[in-house]
């Protein structure tokens, strides 16, 4: 046998796409997985030519489940991000929109039953250990994927996915803060180092002297600012207590601008090294977060409500997305919970086949 097949189910997970996997049917150390998600996805060509991948970091994503033992939770979501052409796997990040997918392929791969016209999932992000709340339509004990929800970034409608994200501050540092500091500077640029879901360093685009509406093209084709932004992103990382982060994608970065379609504030952000198309759903949420949080690099950019819950609309890059945060200000901004809406669409299912010489199979 020259290669070694594994069972596996394609999600569309908000406006991300990739496999998700039964964790019992991967290889246990990480260092053997990694070389099989290498080699599913296809990193280390442009195009992913030898795997699923589609070329852009939003279709390198790899969702890993497995029952919890976690008495709050029904499933543990294990993600990793796999770069298109470095053949690196971050297991350090998670990511909200293939999240989105988790709800619909625990129920696919029978890890979860349904319960009747709606199920509610309880996941449990592993690598950062936060709990969201997945509300999935199953009419029938069948996952429903049409309907009439619609998403900025993915074609036509489907089924709503609703999410409540809960003890999502400080996930990956321990602070909502990691500095400690409402904003700093590194060389030159003032930001606001923050960790809500996912840590992120957050600028005024104006600092970059950028108006924050640029397109995707526009902004990667920007070299002098991806070479600015991603100086300040290692201090930052490093201030956060997060290392050196020269291949970690995390922190994330973000821009803010004031809004000009309607929105709470605009946004931008970044995977770091290429533009996100639309949004991250984690990044949404320390985004909505700053943009809430008085002092931060976000002041002067939005009329800021003082009392929550409190709908926020971020503009991005593809059209809008809506975060509802529950928060208190006592007096400092305290975070209870965000809420988002999503859609998932099952793409394929079967068996995703590796060579032998990577992993030979249980």
């Amino acid at each position: 046998m020259t290669q070694t097949g594994i069972p596996f189910v394609f999600m569309r997970g908000g406006t991300s796409r990739g496999p998700y996997f039964n964790r019992a049917d991967l290889p246990q150390d990480r260092e053997t997985l990694a070389e099989v998600l290498i080699a599913a996805v296809g990193s280390g060509h442009a195009t992913n030519i030898d795997g699923i991948g589609g070329g852009v970091a939003v279709t390198t994503k790899v969702a890993m489940l497995s029952p919890s033992d976690d008495d709050g939770a029904d499933v543990d979501y294990f993600f990793a991000q796999v770069s298109v052409e470095d053949r690196l796997v971050d297991f350090k990040p998670t990511c909200g929109n293939i999240l989105s997918g988790v709800g619909p392929a625990a129920i696919e791969m029978g890890l979860v039953t349904p319960t009747g016209d709606e199920t509610e999932v309880k996941i449990r992000a592993v690598n950062t250990g936060a709990k969201v709340l997945a509300r999935v339509q199953t009419p029938g004990y069948a996952v429903r994927y049409d309907g009439d929800a619609s998403i900025a970034g993915v074609p036509g409608t489907a089924a709503p996915i609703a999410l409540n994200f809960m003890g999502v501050v400080g996930s990956s540092t321990g602070a909502f803060l990691p500095t400690g500091n409402l904003r700093d500077t590194f060389d030159g640029i003032e930001v606001t180092c923050m960790d809500v879901a996912m840590p992120m360093v957050i600028a005024r685009a104006a600092d970059f002297g950028l108006s924050g509406y640029e397109t995707v093209q526009e902004l990667d084709d920007n070299r002098d600012f991806f070479a600015r932004m991603e100086a300040v992103r290692q201090q930052a990382g490093a201030a956060m207590g997060m290392g050196d982060v020269l291949q970690s994608v995390t922190p994330k970065f973000g821009l803010l601008a004031p809004a000009r379609d309607g929105g709470t504030i605009a946004t931008r952000y970044f995977m770091p090294w290429t533009t996100h198309p639309s949004m991250a759903v984690t990044g949404s949420q320390c985004l909505a977060s700053c943009a809430l949080t008085p002092g931060t690099v976000a002041d002067g950019l939005l009329e800021r409500p003082t009392t929550g819950p409190a709908n926020v609309v971020l503009e991005h890059a593809s059209g809008t997305i809506e975060v509802l945060v529950d928060f208190e200000m006592k007096p400092q901004f305290t975070l209870n919970s965000a809420g988002l809406l999503r859609t998932a669409r099952k793409l394929a299912d079967g068996m995703i086949y590796v060579p032998a010489a990577v992993w030979k199979g249980h």
